[in-house]
């Protein structure tokens, strides 16, 4: 993934380059040029070339993924008041919230500007970033109801999440000739993976490093935010009679025992049961790749990357 990541970042480096100046544009090119995975359009490099296509022909439609994505990142930064994004200033607390409104919409336009060389492509986008939408919509009405089923959860994080991995390689599958049905199941495969990856992320929150993380240890639970921890934990709670979690969930945030909260799910078996969940994902995933009929050693690079982000501390 690494020369992937290289060819992605000499194309945001050029697109950032060649953007006008003025306030609509300049937050575009700073949270494009914050450190980030590069993941999403990594793949649409390699389910182009999984398919015989080269990378350098799927250039565009990457960048579009990253526009969309950052787009999504500056938006709900604005929704969840969130100070930093990388260990940086957001865009709204940069400039203001209706700077970032603005250049997050003008973010968009230019992504649909880049999908639009292939019909198929462009419709495959426009499928899966109205799913994305209705995922953070689904998230933020999850804060407000008092109870969340962990169904519930896992629909909410596959279209917050998940479609985008799918669509990644859907529409690099696309570019590289891929014929439906085997775009189809590449797309399956990332979005299996998408899941997993951010139940691992839940898991990092609670139960991971927060040197490695960058993160406050616990910091999902002490606000409250429905994850398949405190979701799960909840149910778990119910079935035995446990109180603890309703008891620091009673308190105000900064008043509440994240480590006893921590305690409580791992004892109830909450934290196996995600772990479980993951590796159910991870082998629907690579079941999907599996159908594919194509050598082995085309898909290896996808199966180290799904690894890779499976098994990471951060």
């Amino acid at each position: 993934m690494a020369g992937h990541v290289q060819l992605i970042e000499a194309r945001i480096a050029q697109w950032c380059e060649a953007l006008p100046p003025g306030d609509l544009y300049a937050p575009m090119a700073y949270l494009l040029r914050l450190p980030g995975k590069r993941v999403r359009p990594a793949l649409v490099l390699m389910g182009c070339e999984l398919f015989g296509g080269r990378a350098e022909d799927a250039l565009d439609e990457a960048l579009g993924i990253e526009l969309f994505h950052n787009f999504t990142l500056m938006h709900d930064d604005i929704m969840d008041a969130s100070p930093l994004r990388r260990g940086e200033p957001t865009v709204h607390v940069k400039w203001d919230a209706n700077t970032a409104i603005l250049s997050g919409d003008a973010m968009l336009v230019k992504a649909y500007q880049l999908m639009g060389k292939s019909p198929d492509v462009f419709r495959i986008f426009g499928r899966y970033a109205l799913e994305v939408c209705e995922g953070q919509q689904l998230d933020m009405e999850f804060e407000r109801r008092d109870e969340v089923h962990v169904e519930e959860y896992v629909a909410m994080i596959r279209r917050k999440t998940a479609v985008l991995l799918n669509s990644s390689l859907q529409i690099g599958a696309t570019i590289g000739g891929a014929n439906v049905q085997d775009r189809e199941r590449l797309g399956s495969f990332g979005e299996h993976m998408g899941l997993a990856f951010q139940l691992r992320d839940d898991l990092l929150d609670a139960f991971g490093d927060p040197t490695k993380t960058g993160k406050q240890k616990g910091g999902d639970l002490r606000n409250g935010k429905k994850t398949f921890l405190l979701i799960r934990g909840l149910e778990r709670a119910a079935e035995v009679r446990s109180s603890v979690l309703r008891e620091e969930l009673a308190k105000p945030s900064e008043e509440r025992d994240v480590r006893r909260m921590i305690e409580a799910i791992d004892q109830l078996g909450v934290r196996a049961e995600a772990e479980a969940e993951i590796a159910t994902h991870d082998r629907a995933a690579h079941l999907e790749l599996d159908a594919i009929g194509l050598e082995d050693a085309r898909k290896e690079p996808l199966r180290t990357l799904a690894e890779r982000l499976l098994d990471r501390a951060h």
